[in-house]
């Protein structure tokens, strides 16, 4: 039987400002993790890299934080260290799937009435 394939995991963002050296650290960091989920054959997202000066309140709010990675809802500020990038990646990466799992089930658990 021939399955569909499954939905796309939400995209990993890298906030970030130009000029930033740990910003570009950070991405370099993202990029050799997620290569590494996806050689162990887990799906990986796609990195989408914003900047926080494209948006005076977004400037505000994480100028102080950056680099900021957002995936499905959460969020890790100062994302510079290897271990919290890991950490934060596999604990969101891993709620998104099991979301999306739950969305492809097999739909509602209809169990049959008995008449009574």
């Amino acid at each position: 039987m021939d399955q569909a394939a499954p939905p796309p995991l939400p995209d990993l963002v890298l906030w970030r400002r130009d000029g930033c050296h740990l910003c570009d650290d950070a991405r370099q960091i993202v990029t050799a993790l997620l290569a590494e989920r996806a050689a162990t054959g887990r799906r990986v997202p796609a990195i989408v890299e914003r900047s926080i000066t494209d948006d005076p309140a977004v400037e505000r709010e994480l100028f102080e934080q950056i680099p900021v990675l957002d995936l499905g809802g959460s969020r890790l500020p100062l994302a510079i260290r290897a271990d919290a990038i890991r950490t934060f990646l596999a604990a969101a990466l891993d709620r998104a799937e099991a979301a999306l799992d739950g969305a492809i089930g097999d739909g509602p658990n209809l169990q049959p009435r008995r008449p009574g």
